[in-house]
């Protein structure tokens, strides 16, 4: 390994001619660097910048836009549960009035099935009445004809009889009925 020898008589806080030839090539270099190599690089972050600065601007834009989206989408979706609700509120009303139009209509229709029944009842039970007195009123008067021994054949004078008898029956029918009702 080589040693190195200083010199006794060099101080080495007095710069020498090496130190000055040093000097003036690092500030050529710095110079140049400064003249060729800064400009462009400052070129280039100078561009950098911008093109950050406009993607900050770009980003802040579209997050204004995402933001309007999203309440433009919230008020949208606030407008439709508010039209499903009134429409669920419409079809509920329109099926409750068709169940009372269909009650209504039901009810009507058996209402006139009961008259209609009724009507057939109380024609039947006409229809009975009148065959029923006939045929007593023909009994009554071949019986009462037994009995008393002679014929009665003259028909207005059995019609007679005949209606006779049933009023009576009527009026006998009649009775218990009233005083029972009055005795409860």
């Amino acid at each position: 390994m080589p040693t190195v020898v200083l010199a006794k008589d060099s101080n080495f806080l007095v710069p020498n001619g090496t130190f000055l030839v040093e000097l003036v090539a690092f500030l050529i270099i710095l110079a140049v660097i400064g003249r060729l190599v800064v400009p462009p690089v400052q070129r280039v972050l100078r561009e950098r910048r911008e093109l950050i600065g406009r993607q900050f601007a770009e980003a802040r834009e579209a997050k204004e836009r995402a933001e309007e989206a999203e309440a433009a989408y919230h008020e949208a979706m606030n407008d439709a549960r508010a039209e499903a609700t009134a429409i669920r509120e419409k079809a509920r009303a329109q099926g409750q009035k068709i169940i009372d139009e269909l009650r209504a209509t039901a009810q009507a229709e058996a209402d006139r099935v009961i008259a209609e029944g009724r009507q057939q009842l109380a024609d039947s039970r006409a229809a009975l009445v009148t065959e029923l007195r006939a045929e007593v009123g023909s009994l009554g008067v071949e019986l009462a004809g037994r009995i008393v021994g002679e014929s009665l054949a003259d028909e207005a004078r059995r019609t007679g009889i005949v209606e006779q008898f049933l009023a009576g029956l009527d009026e006998r029918s009649d009775e218990p009925t009233a005083t029972a009702g009055q005795q409860r």
